[in-house]
């Protein structure tokens, strides 16, 4: 097990604010975000137990800005091109130059944890990073298990764009939280979410809404819960079937161990990616955890 020194390490100007402080109850996800004037508005709404009366039907697609000014949020294209490999919240601060007191990685954990899946299953070369295959340089499509709060923030997967440069990213939601009305829907998000400034040329975001199918390069699945859940049985049989990589992501070790045991006893396998830490897991603790031991959206990577 990691040590909680290993959990709440993040280079953060506000990480012990965000990490011991709330696991201590000295501080609440609420304040914080009330601190840095986010409580309960665009893509923030749901980061806090405030939010948890709204569906997705509610918002689906429509809190698309930062409501940060364009120096704390990556609200356009990078001024440089991606480094070969980004391994830490660090090295994506510095490239997109956003100070480190910005609480932009709250919600960027989501397409940082997809960009960490990749790296984990070697399709690095779907960035244009050497790859001898046109379709995997050129496209990339995920099956993106289990979504729920991302439904309310998918603004936040427009920096997809800057972490696959030049890739047609598509991502297929599928889960019970999405809206029967919204099934086969698709959601082009062209720009990059917006921040405060109304002069700034983010404000030119525009969404285009079509049909199509694609077979996935990789499946993933963010605080899966595998152990947990029943109904995962059969989906992971189907991913065995169908032989296409799997990552699966859970706020602790412990759930990880659970959910790889089901993994093995299921394929007869043990797991082709072992668990390991997620550099790009959420920098804010989970509040109200049962275990002595600090949890995190995203925390740690595993996959079949």
């Amino acid at each position: 097990m990691r040590s909680v020194d290993v959990l709440n390490d993040f280079p953060f100007t506000f990480s012990q604010e965000a990490t011991l402080m709330v696991h201590e109850k000295k501080e609440t996800r609420c304040s914080f975000l009330s601190k840095r004037g986010v409580h309960q508005v665009g893509m923030w709404l749901y980061e806090c137990c405030c939010g948890s009366s709204v569906t997705s039907s509610d918002c689906f697609r429509s809190n698309d800005g930062w409501h940060l000014p364009r120096i704390l949020c990556p609200c356009n294209e990078p001024v440089a091109p991606i480094p070969k490999q980004l391994s830490s919240w660090k090295d994506y601060y510095e490239w997109r130059c956003i100070p480190l007191h910005s609480p932009v990685a709250l919600l960027l954990h989501w397409p940082l944890m997809i960009y960490q899946a990749t790296q984990v299953a070697g399709l690095t070369q779907v960035a244009g990073l050497g790859s001898s295959t046109s379709e995997i340089r050129d496209k990339l499509c995920i099956h993106y298990l289990g979504p729920e709060k991302e439904l309310l923030q998918l603004a936040v997967f427009a920096e997809l764009h800057a972490l696959f440069p030049g890739v047609h990213v598509h991502i297929e939601l599928v889960g019970p939280a999405i809206p029967q009305h919204r099934d086969g829907e698709r959601i082009d998000l062209r720009n990059y979410a917006h921040c405060l400034e109304t002069d700034c040329i983010c404000k030119s975001a525009s969404e285009n809404l079509s049909g199509d199918d694609f077979s996935p390069h990789l499946v993933i699945a963010p605080n899966a819960g595998i152990a947990a859940y029943s109904s995962w049985l059969p989906t992971i049989e189907l991913i065995k079937e169908t032989n296409v990589p799997a990552l699966f992501s859970d706020y602790c070790e412990e759930a990880c161990h659970l959910g790889a045991c089901c993994i093995s006893t299921l394929t007869g396998h043990p797991l082709t990616f072992p668990i390991q830490l997620n550099p790009f897991r959420q920098p804010m603790v989970v509040e109200d955890s049962a275990l002595f031991l600090p949890c995190y959206s995203n925390c740690f990577l595993f996959g079949m």
